[in-house]
Formats: C-alpha cells, structure tokens, sequence
C-alpha cells in the first residue's frame, strides 16, 4: 500500500448523505407518496446522468426511436458506462433487458430455455392477446446455471446510502431470481427433483444482505489503490478494476464476461457501509466506513472456520475508515480474520461444540502462505491475538504463536492480547494497553493522506490484522479503538484538532464514530453470524449496559438456534452462488440432499417431541400410582425411554444438526 502512480482522478468530497428508495414496480392503486417518491427517484437519477456526463435525462424512450444527434464518439463512451437503470421484459420465451438511462441501439436477450445470451437490434412485437410483464431493474447481478437449467439474478430495489468519493453508492434491498429452466419440461422426474432443491437454495440466496454497488468507482479497491491506479485501468470497465477477492459475482458474472456485455456487468461488494458528518464550529469532517468481505473462504459462523489450505481465511474482512476534511481526503485500512491455520468447530447440539485443529503438522505453512499473502497486498502485517490463553481457546492460541515463530520475515510481526482476561466483560477501557504495544507500529505505518490538490502526502505501508475466534466481536471493539486513534491523528495533521483535542472533547461527535462503528460491526456480524455483534453497547455508549448485557444473551440464544438448525442450508446457498460447488451434469447424479441411513431418519423436532412426550406420560403415571402400584412401573418405563432418546441425542448430536450438504472443506 506504499507505492504511488502518476495521473489520478481528481477527488471530491462527500457532500451530502442521500437516502432514496429505488422501487422495481409500481402498481395503478399505490398511494400518491409513492408518485412523490418516483419522481424524487427521477431527480436522483437525473443528477446522477449529468454527474457522469449522459447526453440527456433518463426518461422513457419508444422501443424504435432514433437520436440522430448521437455522434459515434458519444456512442463510444455510452458504451463504457453501465447501465443503471433497466426496462425489464417476460416474454413467454425470453427475456429482454431494454436500457432505459441513456442512449443504446441494441437490447439485451436471454433464453427462457437454456439462459443463452445475445444482442437484438430492436424490441419483439408485442402480442395482442397477451402482453409481457414490464418491470424497472436497476442492475444485473449475474447468471447461474444449474443442472438442467441456469438463473438470472437482478436487482429490483435499490437505496443510494451516501458517496465515495463524490460518487453514488447504492444498497441492494431487493432482488429477484428469474428461471431460464423450460427444458425441465422434458426431463426426468428425478432430474426435475434434483433441480428443484438446487432452485430452493437460490430462494435462500435472495435475502443475502449487505451488498453494495456503485455505478461509476471501483468498491472493491481502498481509496490508496485506486490512487495508484494508472490512467490505462482507470479507462478500463468497473469489473476488470476490481479486486477479485471482494467481487462477491464474480462467479455469476462469467456468462456477461464471455459475452463481452462490459456495459451490464455490475461489480457488488458484500460488506458494509457507514457515514456521518459533524460540524465543530464553521469546519465539517466527513467519515465513512467501508467494509469488503473477501469471498474466498466465505461462509457462516460454524461451517467456515479457521483456513484453508492455500492460507484463505474465514471472515476475512477489509475495513476502510475515510476522512474528509479542509479539502484533505486520509484512509486507514484494518483487516481481521479467522486464525490462519486448519481448525473447525462442528455443531452438535452443544452450546459450545469442542474446538478441532486438523493437520497441525501443516499449521506453519498455511500461517506462512497466508501471511506472505497479505504482505503482498498490504505491506507490513502487525497480527494482534485477542484469543483466551486458557481453556479450549487456548490451544488455538497456543498453535498461532507457534505457527508465527517460524515465519522469517521482520515485517510480519504478531502480539497477544488476552482480551477477556486483562479486560474483562466490562472494563474495556484497558484497551489502552494494547494500545500502547502497538502505538509504534502504527505511527511507524500511518495512513494514507492526499491534500487540498490532490496530490499524495503520505501512504499507508502496514496493515493491523485483528482476530478473536469469530473476529466479530472482540475484533470490532479493538478496531474501532485502533479506528479512534488514527482518525484523532489525521484529524491533528490536517489542524482540524488542535495538539490537546481528542474525539471525546467533543460529545456529538463522539457519539457519531460510536454508532458509526458499533452499526460497521453488527452488519458483519449479522453476515456470518445471522445476528448483531455482542458486546456492541460497548462501541456504541463507550461503557457496558444491563440492556446490552441481556441483548447479548438473547443474541447467544439466536446463535445457537441458526447455527445448530439453519446455517448448513445457508452455507450451501453460498457455496453455489460463490461457485464452490458448482453443479453439472458429470457429477454424481446423487441428490444433492441425500444422507446416510441413520441421518435420514434423525430429526431434532421428533426427538424433542418423543422426550416431551415421555416426559408427559411418566407424570401422568406417577399421579396414577397411588390408586394402582403397576403405573409406577409405568412411569419408570416412560421416564427411562424419555431419557434413553435423550441420551441418545446428546451422543449423535451432529446427526440432528442442519448441516451443508454440498461443497465440503478441503480440511
């Protein structure tokens, strides 16, 4: 992250937050706020076309219109831009994506049958005893084939959250999932049966939430790589900018890439995006926090642990805290992830299921490639530890040091920090200590900073790597401490503080960064997790709450329930929508769903049920002992069948778990 190119686009400022819901459809009974709001969406998109340079406003054209006054250089550069808002539409053997934001001479169709793609030059007649559905997208996500059959993915709502670097950002709120599957009709039954369980992961896949885009600036690059940028990338399409471990599509993109169709690739993030602005007497800062999730090991909490043996991590994530401020623009870069090394944790009813590590004899070397890996990307590499020392965690703890100790390499550097120990679960502020260990390093490595013209002050040459054995929350209440003392040094360089100021001087403005971090952590959280982060009233009120404490309980409790009963199902959407299984007919033709003898019978609800049950009928039988001595002999027959299952569910825990039945960890 040290390096620096010349020519580079000129950065601005954010300077407003934009919040603006972008339906798919509007029905003829919806109420009049909603035509307010078609046209504030308008506006929106106007502003947007004129800030990219359109020729026109988007408005709707006729299918055949001419625009003569497009000259071929105007058609050259349309073509480079992507489409941002789309006439989606069914015909009952196609579908057809019309551009409806600008100037274009051909549509885009795709086959209902196989999910073929290719341009037409004008629009199908449309028939006169039926019409085509019609409906407003504002972006392709991707095509995914399946067994017999592939899958367009499309948003159809979208909400312009605020800027990055003077440029819209979007947040998918809606999408759908459009068969193009009508050679089902001549298929097996078992093929038919087959696709549909592949076809029901997809309708799981449609709420993933945190995805994020933007029509004009690359997301998946921090702000100090696309400075270093050369002017011959920044002319080329947004998706082949990108960074490949951020793209979260890029699998889904491939047939569009194949094709050539640069104009309706869309690049999407999965991550997070946070701003605020605060004024202190006539000057305003401007904070944004930005997360990429790397899509190479992605999954959940319980199914996706440790690493795998190429050295990607679980829950690797990059986190990018801007400031703009008095014409400057400064960003600093935190990554966490799972500790480097192969170890799982498989659910199996408990609530803290026993840590495993696997091969450790290889710890060192996935520990080494992965670290050499981040060295690459980011420079020095300072790896802070904030697992327990003692207990289970321990022994995880204990393989990292030993794996750090063999990396030869001065400008990776690792320090221990036993989280729960020095701080407790209240006394947070003892953070400070670990601050202090590592005070230099950040000194030493800094930040990225560009000055009032654009030209590059100082570059960020190290990276901090945090990690707890989730890295959601003991990880996000040290980054936002580590977040806090950068943003309080780029604020003293640029003299918006003065020497003695700190963020808490100024109450507003404090409370602004804690819920700016604290809302950075829980929609992490929520992606691997399927909850909030814990220990999140920390981050948000600086001091820990009755309220917070009983939330996280409850939050614990929801963990447990998707982690033991939901997330194999959602790990399986992942896997298929990140290509990590992909689906073809040479594969074994066996369901996808398919369990072994025991399993196939095994289920959590008719266990508890039979448990209840026996339960039920021993009390029953105890009331009726006392008229008739042969119910007591009863009732210890129920009350032991109650416990026998019981037992028996405690041992083969893992059979009545929810877990993934497609791609299995290279471990």
């Amino acid at each position: 992250m040290d390096g620096s190119r010349s020519g580079r686009d000129n950065f601005h400022p954010q300077v407003s937050r934009l919040s603006v819901t972008c339906s798919s459809s509007r029905s003829p009974s919806s109420p009049p706020y909603k035509d307010r709001t078609r046209k504030t969406v308008e506006a929106l998109y106007a502003v947007h076309a004129r800030r990219r340079g359109s020729l026109a406003v988007p408005t709707a054209k006729p299918a055949h219109s001419a625009f003569p006054d497009m000259d071929d250089s105007d058609k050259r550069d349309s073509e480079k831009k992507l489409h941002t808002r789309l006439r989606l539409w069914q015909f009952p053997d196609k579908y057809i994506l019309e551009p409806i934001d600008g100037f274009a001479d051909s549509y885009l169709s795709i086959s209902r049958t196989d999910g073929s793609i290719n341009l037409i030059g004008e629009l199908l007649e449309c028939s006169t005893t039926q019409s085509p559905k019609i409906h407003t997208i504002f972006g392709v996500v991707g095509i995914l084939k399946l067994l017999l059959g592939a899958y367009l993915l499309v948003i159809t709502e979208c909400e312009c959250v605020g800027s990055y670097l003077g440029h819209p950002i979007y947040k998918v709120s809606g999408m759908q999932i459009l068969p193009c599957n009508h050679s089902l009709k001549s298929s097996s039954a078992e093929q038919k049966k087959m696709e549909a369980q592949f076809s029901e992961l997809l309708n799981t896949a449609e709420g993933t939430s945190g995805l994020y885009f933007s029509y004009d600036v690359n997301l998946t690059l921090c702000l100090q790589r696309l400075h270093e940028l050369g002017n011959e990338s920044k002319l080329l399409p947004l998706w082949r900018q990108a960074e490949p471990r951020f793209l979260w599509n890029s699998y889904m993109l491939e047939a569009l890439i194949d094709n050539k169709l640069d104009s309706y690739i869309l690049p999407i993030i999965q991550g997070c995006y946070q701003n605020f602005q605060a004024a202190i007497g006539p000057k305003v800062v401007n904070v944004t926090l930005i997360a990429r999730r790397c899509t190479r090991r992605t999954g959940t909490r319980m199914w996706r642990r440790g690493a795998d043996t190429e050295g990607y991590v679980a829950n690797f994530v990059e986190s990018e805290q801007i400031l703009q401020s008095n014409g400057f623009t400064a960003s600093f870069v935190q990554v966490r992830g799972s500790m480097p090394f192969l170890w799982e944790q498989i659910v199996d009813l408990t609530y803290k299921p026993n840590f495993e590590i696997v091969r450790p004899e290889e710890a060192s070397r996935v520990a080494e490639r992965h670290f050499l890996d981040l060295s690459k990307k980011y420079g020095s590499v300072l790896a802070v530890d904030l697992v327990n020392t003692h207990g289970s965690e321990g022994r995880l703890s204990e393989r990292f040091a030993k794996a750090m100790q063999t990396i030869q390499n001065d400008d990776i550097r690792y320090v221990h920090f036993d989280f729960h120990q020095i701080c407790g679960h209240i006394h947070f502020e003892r953070l400070s200590l670990l601050y202090n260990q590592i005070e230099d390093y950040l000194n030493k490595h800094g930040y990225f900073l560009l000055n009032e013209k654009g030209e590059k002050v100082a570059g960020q040459t190290g990276v901090v790597r945090t990690n707890c054995i989730d890295c959601l929350d003991r990880t996000n209440v040290t980054q936002s401490m580590i977040g806090r003392k950068m943003l309080e040094n780029q604020l003293k360089q640029i003299e918006f503080f003065g020497a003695d100021d700190l963020i808490t001087t100024y109450p507003f403005f404090d409370a602004k960064f804690k819920i700016l971090w604290a809302n950075h952590g829980d929609e992490i959280s929520i992606q691997y997790s399927g909850t909030p982060a814990l220990k999140g009233d920390f981050v948000r009120h600086g001091k820990r709450t009755v309220q917070g404490i009983l939330k996280d309980g409850w939050n614990a409790l929801a963990r447990y329930y998707l982690n033991n009963f939901i997330d194999g199902t959602k790990q399986d959407a992942i896997d298929l929508l990140q290509g990590h299984y992909i689906v073809s007919l040479s594969r074994d033709m066996s369901s996808p769903t398919k369990a072994g003898a025991l399993e196939t019978y095994t289920s959590f609800r008719l266990a508890l049920t039979m448990v209840l049950s026996g339960l039920m009928f021993a009390l029953m039988s105890l009331r009726q002992a006392q008229n008739d001595v042969r119910h007591l002999l009863l009732a210890l027959v129920w009350a032991g069948l109650s416990l026998g299952m019981a037992v028996f569910v405690r041992a083969k825990g893992r059979l009545f778990t929810n877990r993934p039945r497609l791609f299995r960890s290279r471990h």
